[in-house]
């Protein structure tokens, strides 16, 4: 992140501009609808800034700018075609320790103006840290598209209630659900279908009836998917945003665990080979623990809870104690990975079935059903199979399998990070050895390899 976000409360505080082009006029559009008391100094004002200070909406300063002009200002805006001057605004700002922003010259910027979403009190702002504005306008536009002008309207009845159910829930915890309730019900689909008065009377009803009751806590097992964010599924990210608690395991992606709710607390509970940062059993114990004190729990999981996830050994244990649980299920990294590597899984001329194996037992060991493994016109896939490589193609070919089956190796599949590593059943362990493999990987043994050069299309940059 190269700039923090934050809003500035400029009301009735003074904001200085410094230019007096259609460039210039833009800014001060903005600082004066957020109340600020602008002071322009130019030599000469476009027809815009003209009329709005003889209206008497700003102040302004018939000349260059002066040192001194910095001083006293809660935000200072260069906005002149001199890259000089500029300049020397900025550094001043600077020096006075005032935000300053020079329009297209981000590497003179404190701050940078975003696109800005107005639903006020709503306000969203996109920023793409001045690297392209045409990019966060296209992106405002979008959003333009999906929040409804109402919503500012939600936020101010919301607003009206705020201070009642503080007073009638005790905790933090307690007030969000029930607000969580009210934006996600009937009563916000009252005001955004135009019935604020109907809207106002039900929330009223609904906060006088309000009370803090003994919380039932849930489990969200969810599917994160092989690493991609836009793998996951709408009803992911919306338990995500969720939850108070969240467990998370070591193939969850930083950029899947920072779309989840930022206040909730985490702990990492990932697993290596013969390496547990916390035991499976203690994990189920851990949810169970969670739930019972009344938290929403999210058990975030790479790739797919049911397919070597032990989400079914999790749930088991939840549906003893009788804890309610909702499974949302993610892309596993088989489908992901093949799809991103450009090999199919399937094909009509190469392969008529697949099986998912994992490559490290329970115990520890590889003792596989060979037999299974090696049947023709078949693609196996296998999962945690780093360690034990050269011994799972060793096998495969004592088994039947020819030696020049195609293989290949995927690691960090589905994102900037993918390798796809290619060779067969005798030279991929030696390939894998010289290059610097880490895991996450995944390993698809079969004809339908041969297909990833013509129809490899993901090319991380």
């Amino acid at each position: 992140m190269d700039f923090f976000p934050i809003f500035l409360n400029i009301k009735d505080r003074p904001c200085l501009v410094v230019g007096g082009g259609d460039v210039a006029a833009r800014k001060v559009t903005l600082l004066c609808k957020a109340g600020g008391q602008v002071t322009v100094v130019a030599p000469h004002l476009c027809n815009r800034l003209s009329t709005q200070y003889q209206r008497g909406e700003i102040k302004y300063q018939q000349r260059s700018f002066e040192p001194h002009d910095a001083a006293g200002n809660l935000v200072v805006i260069a906005a002149t075609d001199d890259v000089e001057l500029n300049r020397r605004v900025s550094e001043l700002a600077k020096q006075y320790n005032i935000p300053v922003n020079v329009v297209d010259q981000p590497e003179l910027c404190s701050f940078t103006m975003p696109s800005i979403v107005d639903r006020s009190p709503v306000v969203i702002a996109v920023s793409t840290g001045g690297a392209s504005p045409v990019l966060a306008r296209l992106l405002r536009a979008r959003l333009e598209t999906l929040i409804p002008a109402a919503y500012g309207r939600l936020a101010s009845l919301v607003e009206g209630f705020r201070q009642q159910v503080k007073q009638r829930f005790a905790t933090t915890d307690e007030r969000r659900r029930f607000w969580e309730g009210i934006l996600q019900g009937p009563i916000a689909e009252m005001l955004l279908a135009g019935q604020e008065p109907a809207a106002r009377r039900a929330l009223k009803q609904a906060v006088a009836q309000a009370h803090a009751g003994e919380v039932t806590g849930e489990v969200y097992l969810v599917g994160a998917g092989p690493g991609d964010p836009d793998l996951l599924t709408f009803r992911a990210l919306r338990l995500m945003q969720q939850a108070d608690i969240i467990l998370y395991d070591r193939l969850v992606s930083p950029a899947i665990l920072d779309l989840t709710r930022r206040d909730a607390d985490r702990i990492y509970v990932g697993k290596q080979r013969s390496k547990h940062a916390v035991p499976q059993a203690e994990i189920n114990e851990l949810l169970v623990e969670l739930a019972k004190k009344g938290k929403r729990v999210l058990r975030l999981k790479g790739g797919d809870p049911f397919i070597f996830g032990r989400g079914g050994e999790e749930i088991d244990r939840l549906t003893d104690e009788g804890i309610p649980f909702q499974v949302v299920p993610g892309i596993t990294a088989a489908a992901g990975c093949a799809s991103y590597a450009g090999i199919p899984l399937t094909h009509r001329d190469y392969s008529q079935s697949c099986v998912f194996v994992t490559g490290h037992l329970k115990d520890g060991t590889t003792d596989l059903n060979w037999e299974t493994l090696t049947q023709p016109q078949q693609t196996v896939v296998i999962y945690m199979s780093l360690a034990g490589l050269e011994m799972i193609c060793r096998e495969l070919i004592v088994h039947g399998l020819p030696e020049a089956t195609p293989a290949a190796l995927i690691e960090q599949g589905t994102t900037q990070q993918q390798r796809v590593l290619i060779g067969n059943l005798c030279t991929l362990p030696g390939i894998v050895k010289t290059a610097d493999v880490h895991a996450p990987t995944l390993v698809i043994i079969g004809k339908v390899v041969e297909l990833h050069k013509k129809l490899s299309w993901f090319h991380p940059t």
